[in-house]
């Protein structure tokens, strides 16, 4: 169970709920009270103390007397809990609740034994903060999700049978939808519904009751049981669309619960949330078309529908109808800007606004929207603010982009080490290898097991000759990360680009091939080592399957030497002209070409 307490300290719990009586001073003190007291201060101390028992007495709280010793021993009991120790403070809670009968030392208790993962500890003390607040919603409802999660389940069921017989009309579907959702939790799901079964016997009549049972039947895997009792929720109410929705799930069936909704949406076309799920149905099922007019005719009756107005962006964007999902992102950034209650953060909206402008050539566009990603709260600040520095360092400004890293704001280790990441890159790009590797050398003293960091390390340490460097910073890549297929396919590469240990090399890139079948520089490695392994016919099939899913200047020009060297001189010249058109200063070609003397 999630430990749904806060834990509360002693002044805290004081000041939420005073107790009856203020410490009793010393009688002298009592009899002559300090001449320098204002008598304000002293009517004012009387008539807090006056409703304190009000409060006390309003709340159903015992009336207890905070003595001196009381107050010592809840005091140290919170000392020595927050010093690592459980059991002594929750003993001493657990007395002082049963001396005093105050439920809220009860609940401390429980705070602390769940704290401590003490369920039969936490247990029992929720049992006392019940029995001595009975009338608590709170204490019953944690009861109840307890003893659920636990093997006295059936401890639940009278409380359950009590809470749903002495509920308003009104508020009685609450509490079967209250009721299924605890026991949803149980570890024993049979039991579980057939204790359900049982207290809805009452209640038939209700579409409530018939939808609980109809999930808790769908959670035994009983489809049709569950599409049953849907049905009869629907019939009960049929413009519920709850039971809509409800049914729907069940079916199991994308094509029968497009059915469902499209038909009750026939019935009640201004079903909101039913459009809305039958629309992202349509998404999901890759009917775009068909869910764009579902959106639209959400948006028609509701025209600030954020999330009507979001998904029509994306569906815009699938439909490669990027003026549209322009509009329906700036649509959306200004309904929330008209609603600053609202909790959504426009930060992947503002993402693909810039994406959009810098497709069409717009950089500062692109970097206006991602000027607006300005809350270093928001989950996506540190990607915003990295993107920006890309853009900038793109407009080959490289000094103006290293400024635009230092000025990211983050206590977070991990992007910290991004930012560092991300100022080597630039340097090695502008082609200042030394200063990329320095950097790089230096973050790693202050983030030696980032296995990213160590990553980019090893490659610049390779650009620069330090192959020993190179080689033990993968390795330890892989001992950090063993499920990171580039540090295999880097070392095995590098391996083979240097004709050495090339059986060892082959096992790296197999390893890698194996994490990552379909990965195109990964099967270029493999046709490589396979080419230095003197097997041809099996580099030229890596090769080709590797240029068959990307055509990258590189890959182009391992497959063009393989050709070559079995050769086919004029289909290997014909690559190498694909590569140099791609890529003119491809580094690669150059030396393939000056090694083998070929002109094209």
């Amino acid at each position: 169970m999630k430990n749904a307490f806060a834990i509360v300290t002693l002044s805290a719990l004081m000041a939420t709920h005073a107790m009856a009586q203020t410490p009793v001073a010393p009688a002298d003190a009592a009899a002559s009270p300090s001449a320098s007291a204002p008598a304000a201060a002293q009517e004012e101390g009387a008539e807090s103390k006056v409703d304190a028992k009000a409060d006390a007495k309003a709340d159903g709280l015992p009336k207890v007397e905070l003595s001196s010793d009381l107050l010592y021993k809840l005091t140290r009991a919170e000392m020595e809990f927050k010093s690592g120790q459980w059991q002594g403070p929750y003993v001493t809670m657990m007395v002082a609740a049963q001396q005093t009968r105050d439920p809220r030392l009860a609940r401390r208790a429980s705070e602390m034994a769940l704290a401590a993962k003490q369920g039969s500890e936490a247990l029992a003390a929720i049992r006392l903060w019940r029995e001595l607040a009975p009338d608590s919603d709170e204490a019953t409802q944690f009861f109840l999700g307890f003893v659920v999660l636990t093997d006295k389940i059936e401890e639940a069921e009278p409380i359950f049978a009590e809470r749903l017989a002495n509920a308003p009309g009104g508020a009685r579907g609450v509490a079967l939808f209250q009721m299924q959702q605890i026991l949803s939790r149980s570890n024993d799901k049979l039991y579980a519904y057939s204790m359900m079964t049982r207290l809805v016997q009452p209640y038939l009549d209700m579409f409530e009751a018939h939808l609980v049972l109809a999930q808790g039947a769908l959670s035994l895997g009983e489809r049709d049981r569950a599409i049953r009792e849907a049905n009869k929720a629907l019939a009960i109410k049929p413009n519920s669309e709850l039971a809509a929705l409800t049914l729907a799930q069940v079916t199991g069936e994308p094509e029968a619960a497009n059915k469902v909704l499209a038909t009750f949406l026939q019935r009640n076309p201004d079903a909101v949330e039913v459009r809305g799920a039958y629309a992202r149905l349509l998404v999901e099922q890759k009917q775009l078309e068909p869910a764009r007019e579902q959106f639209l005719l959400l948006l028609k009756s509701q025209p600030d529908n954020v999330g009507a107005l979001y998904a029509l962006g994306i569906v815009a964007l699938q439909l490669e109808d990027t003026k549209g999902a322009e509009q329906y992102f700036k649509r959306f950034l200004a309904v929330l800007e008209k609603n600053p209650g609202d909790t959504r953060d426009p930060f992947k909206a503002l993402m693909i606004l810039s994406q959009i402008a810098e497709t069409r050539g717009d950089t500062a566009g692109a970097i206006a929207w991602l000027d607006k990603v300005d809350n270093s709260a928001s989950a996506g600040y540190v990607e915003a603010r990295l993107r920006r520095a890309q853009l900038i360092a793109r407009g080959g400004n490289l000094d103006a982009a290293r400024k635009a890293l230092t000025e990211i704001e983050t206590d977070d280790p991990v992007s910290q080490a991004q930012v560092l990441l991300v100022d080597a890159q630039f340097l090695r790009d502008a082609g200042y290898v030394q200063s990329a590797y320095t950097v790089m050398e230096n973050a790693l003293l202050r983030f030696p097991d980032n296995p990213e960091l160590l990553y980019d390390y090893a490659l610049l340490a390779e650009r620069l000759d330090k192959f020993e460097l190179m080689e033990a910073s993968l390795r330890r890549v892989m001992a950090l990360a063993p499920d990171n297929q580039h540090a295999y396919n880097a070392l095995g590469y590098s391996l083979a680009e240097r004709g050495l240990r090339l059986e060892e090399a082959h096992t790296l890139i197999e390893k890698a091939l194996q994490m990552a079948p379909g990965d195109p520089f990964i099967m270029d490695s493999m046709g490589w080592v396979q080419f230095r392994m003197g097997n041809l016919a099996a580099a030229e099939n890596a090769l080709r399957r590797a240029y068959a899913v990307r055509s990258d200047p590189e890959i182009a020009v391992h497959l063009g030497e393989v050709l070559w060297q079995k050769g086919d001189k004029a289909e290997a010249q014909k690559l190498w002209r694909e590569a140099q058109s791609k890529d003119p200063k491809n580094d690669a070609l150059k030396s393939t070409l000056a090694r083998l003397n070929v002109s094209l």
